[in-house]
């Protein structure tokens, strides 16, 4: 059974930074893609950035140059690091995994990101 735990959520400033964790079990971590997702109030779920079992990334245009995803195999665990925060970046996060980057088939509980002064 495929658990994604996510953490690291939190109320921030603009400006600041967070990190987000998410870890994975019940799957061959390293052979998946892992991604990050996020929704805001009222909006779909949008894609954020995502990195493939070889180790590439992708990022949605937003967050480029602010965010960085990042993988541990050996902990099982995808990051998401969250650097120049703005409000627009308000959310709940989502940690998603698949057998390739264009398809995530399994989803954690997701994580509260609120920028706000």
């Amino acid at each position: 059974q495929v658990q994604l735990v996510e953490s690291g959520g939190g109320l921030v400033q603009p400006g600041g930074s967070l990190r987000l964790s998410c870890a994975a079990s019940g799957i061959i971590f390293s052979s998946k893609a892992m991604g990050w997702y996020r929704q805001a109030p009222g909006k779909q779920r949008e894609l954020v950035a995502r990195i493939s079992s070889g180790g590439s990334t992708n990022y949605a245009d937003s967050v480029k140059g602010r965010f960085a995803i990042s993988r541990d195999n050996a902990k099982n665990t995808v990051y998401l690091q969250m650097n120049s925060l703005k409000f627009e970046d308000t959310g709940v996060y989502y940690c998603a995994c698949g057998r390739n980057w264009y398809i995530f088939d399994s989803w954690g509980q997701g994580t509260q990101v609120t920028v706000s002064s």
